[in-house]
């Protein structure tokens, strides 16, 4: 597991949101891995939106 908090949600028209914070290198793997995907998965693209971290989240989650 990537030492990255937040959370990942599936959204309405079947597109996943990841909000994740972390090292540049943790956030890096974890762009990788999404790339990737899960065996079941089918990655069309990948959209990328870089932010200040807050240090709201404790963990990563489901919601």
């Amino acid at each position: 597991m990537l030492p990255v908090t937040g959370y990942a949600r599936n959204l309405p028209d079947g597109r996943v949101e990841i909000v994740a914070e972390g090292s540049p290198a943790s956030l890096v793997s974890l762009r990788q891995w999404c790339r990737d995907g899960p065996p079941s998965a089918i990655v069309d693209k990948i959209n990328t939106t870089e932010d200040s971290a807050t240090g709201e989240f404790t963990n990563f989650g489901v919601r």
